[in-house]
């Protein structure tokens, strides 16, 4: 049930993105265990001086072929899932040919009362669908 937004720099063939989107999602399959198609991702492309994203201090450089991540998803992971899912992405993103300074991951909390997946309705809340990690 993540949204994941995936905003790279333009450039890239369809397949490349395709890859790019792939690799994320199967890390969040395998990492978290959702259903393969709980798929909800939008891909962005900017002009390279449409992304700044430097290196917050730890001293190294990023290449012109930077993919930024933004994870939105209900509360309730631990760290050692977050982190291991970060590496899950790196992993698989290094795999297609994304170096490793060029990833960004940023992850988003919230709860069942903030998603609706059609027909203005919060399913989670009226119990169309189950509440991940509820019984």
């Amino acid at each position: 049930m993540p949204l994941v937004r995936i905003d790279l720099i333009e450039g890239r063939t369809s397949a490349q993105k395709r890859d790019v989107a792939d690799a994320i999602h199967t890390a969040i399959v395998q990492t978290y265990g959702i259903p393969e198609r709980d798929r909800f991702q939008v891909i962005t492309e900017h002009a390279a001086d449409n992304i700044i994203a430097q290196d917050a201090g730890l001293g190294f450089e990023r290449t012109g072929n930077v993919v930024m991540v933004q994870i939105f998803t209900q509360a309730g992971r631990s760290d050692e899932d977050k982190e291991a899912l970060y590496k899950a992405i790196h992993d698989n993103l290094h795999a297609v040919g994304l170096t490793s300074e060029d990833l960004f991951i940023g992850y988003n909390e919230n709860g069942p009362q903030d998603w609706s997946f059609g027909f203005g309705r919060a399913q989670y809340l009226t119990g169309e669908l189950k509440v991940p990690g509820k019984n």
